[in-house]
């Protein structure tokens, strides 16, 4: 194993994150390093692919050097590969070549299941000049096109790129690329610091998928800001199975060459398939750091198979269990670290972390690196645990301003005021493309009667509490509800105390909260399609009960439905205005609907009992909360599209 102190005295920053690795490739020490380490499940972990970090350098130089015979530098091209290290070699090869590329997840070609938005979508903002993607993949495109589809406008889209097969891309002999290359490489002539180098969209929680234009400069800054705030070297190892395409994903990929360390790989499908694959990888190449979503630690606990395995659990190497995507409950937390504790784990390397595609990815953690064993003493508030800490003058804050400020009047607020979050830094991205007002209203934000420098406004909402100045994330400002005398709650809270009041039935993490007609609507996925309607109204009356008895929240309508029927981004965040738009359109697959006292009126404006217009379901009547309730059981599922003139 190789010991490394401290390389940063002697080894410069670099100002795109693409030269790290050339420097890393010429170092004797690193030639025969593992950069990139990719695992299949259900194969033998020690049946693995690897790329070196002379392997990647050359694989890159060759990638970049055939991109540019039929492109030219600064063309935009969509990376249209499956997770693996075929699209992390495409991704740095673009950035060499100094191309704008657009990794986004590969839709089915056939395009049978209507999965094709987001593709068009990303095509008519980014207007790229080519596809890169692996040959069958081509070759299914290509059986579409000649196909009699109806969707004349993606087939259109199809044509008219020109699509590079990854296979003809790569070296067939590294040394031969290398020899011919290393002149046309230097100097280096890829992206320049200034250069738009990424588009990366935004996850969609709140509403449509935005792209977020990138430049390299403001990349390796980002991931040199997480470096020194996880004390991540070239003795680190990373597991991640987080999607490749954007946010953490993708930053991680960057963050690993930043650091000279080692990231072992695997697909989001291969962890959701088998969650005990994420705790045998750490095991297995003894892993320093992992980023993980909040979700997952309760469910790694409830389906990680800790008994089922036949390989032993160690988690002693850990020394970051980075934990993205708020809400972070302290309780889902302690619960994971009281499970695994017995299996190793530091209670220290919890990382509660925060981010968002608008700063490249990374803001911050409130983890610091230990001084002893001790459990850390982490504060919590509303449940809820911190995602930075402002109080220190931290190495890696110097150059971010992080404040809380009232979303109305623009000014800061005092500590222990919820507002908005902004933040400030060399970080923050260049705006969303073809959106220039957007841009200016998100990217511009600037204190009243303050002269002060230009704030990204992240739509979250936080919190700073304690002498040490904890930052709480507590929820996004557009999914705030306004319930009884004007008071505000956020979301999943509500949602949280839904699936506590019957955990046995319902899924957990897979609700949504949200307002109609000044009403509280809560959609829940059921566990499995009971049909009992007395099963069923247990359940929606617990839930209005337990919301209102957790959160004093008094709920109008509880909605059931089938699994999987609750819209979420790739990391597994709740699009709350997505399943709105599924329950008034009647796209939901719904088990029961189940009105509340007056509320069965207040829905008129724009409302129908779900089912009742096409004469399906059994109808039940019953006494909710003091008031009328009204029951409907779809019969087949499908519920009927709430209008007005359908009641």
């Amino acid at each position: 194993m190789m010991n490394y102190e401290n390389y940063d005295p002697s080894y410069p920053d670099q100002p795109v994150v693409d030269l790290y690795l050339q420097v890393w490739a010429n170092l004797p020490a690193f030639r025969s390093k593992p950069a990139f380490v990719w695992v299949e499940d259900g194969t033998a972990i020690d049946a693995k692919s690897t790329l070196t970090y002379a392997q990647l350098n050359d694989s890159v130089q060759c990638i970049a050097s055939q991109l540019l015979i039929p492109l030219q530098k600064g063309d935009t091209v969509v990376i249209l590969c499956s997770p693996g290290l075929e699209l992390v070699e495409t991704i740095f090869g673009c950035q060499r070549a100094g191309l704008l590329s657009v990794p986004i997840s590969p839709p089915d070609p056939s395009f049978t299941n209507q999965n094709f938005h987001h593709l068009i979508r990303a095509l008519s903002q980014t207007k790229p000049k080519a596809a890169i993607a692996h040959p069958t993949y081509i070759t299914g495109i290509n059986h579409y096109i000649s196909s009699s589809s109806s969707n004349k406008k993606l087939v259109h889209m199809l044509q008219s790129l020109h699509w590079i097969s990854t296979v003809n891309i790569k070296a067939k002999d590294r040394k031969l690329q290398h020899s011919q290359l290393g002149l046309k490489f230097s100097p280096y002539k890829g992206c320049r610091a200034e250069d738009v180098y990424l588009v990366q969209y935004t996850s969609g929680a709140t509403g449509i998928p935005k792209p977020v234009l990138v430049t390299a400069g403001s990349a390796a800054h980002n991931v040199r800001t997480a470096r020194k705030a996880y004390d991540l070297h070239p003795n680190s190892v990373i597991v991640s199975w987080l999607p490749q395409y954007h946010d953490c994903g993708l930053m991680f990929l960057l963050l690993t060459i930043v650091s000279g360390a080692t990231s072992v790989l695997t697909s989001p499908a291969a962890f959701v398939n088998r969650p005990r694959l994420w705790l045998e990888l750490i095991t297995q190449f003894k892993a320093t750091c992992t980023p993980v979503p909040s979700f997952a630690l309760p469910l790694v606990v409830k389906r990680g198979g800790i008994d089922k395995g036949t390989s032993p659990i160690h988690l002693w190497s850990l020394q970051n269990l980075i934990i993205i995507n708020e809400p972070i409950y302290r309780d889902a937390v302690e619960q994971f670290v009281y499970v695994f504790r017995t299996f190793g784990l530091n209670p220290s390397s919890i990382s509660p972390s925060y981010g968002l595609a608008e700063n490249c990815t990374f803001v911050s953690t409130a983890w610091r690196r230990p001084c002893s064993n001790d459990v850390p003493n982490m504060p919590s508030y509303n449940k809820l645990l911190p995602s930075a800490r402002l109080g220190q003058n931290d190495d890696e804050l110097v150059d971010m301003d992080i404040i809380v400020v009232n979303e109305e009047t623009h000014e800061a607020v005092e500590d222990g005021i919820e507002g908005e979050i902004w933040v400030s830094s060399p970080s923050n991205a260049s705006g969303y493309l073809g959106h220039p007002t957007m841009t200016r209203e998100v990217y511009y934000g600037r204190l009243k009667n303050k002269v002060s420098r230009c704030f990204l406004r992240t739509g979250d909402r936080g919190v700073v509490k304690g002498e040490e100045r904890y930052l709480f994330v507590m929820g996004r400002c557009a999914d705030v509800i306004k319930h009884q005398n004007h008071e505000e709650i956020h979301p999943h809270y509500i949602e949280a105390a839904a699936y506590n009041s019957s955990p046995g039935f319902l899924r957990a993490g897979c609700s949504a909260a949200f307002e109609i007609s000044n009403t509280v609507v809560v959609v829940v996925e059921m566990q499995r399609s009971e049909k009992e309607i007395g099963v069923l109204r247990k359940i929606c009356e617990g839930v209005r009960k337990g919301v209102a008895e957790e959160e004093r929240v008094e709920v109008g309508m509880v909605v059931l439905v089938r699994s999987g029927s609750v819209p979420k981004t790739t990391s597994g965040k709740i699009q709350r205005w997505a399943a709105k738009d599924k329950l008034i359109g009647g796209k939901m697959s719904v088990l029961m609907e189940m009105r509340f006292g007056d509320y069965g009126d207040s829905f008129s404006s724009f409302g129908t009992i779900i089912g009742e217009s096409e004469g399906k379901g059994d109808y039940g009547r019953g006494r909710g909360g003091g008031g009328k309730t009204k029951v409907v059981v779809d019969g087949d599922g499908r519920s009927g599209p709430l209008t007005p003139d359908n009641r």
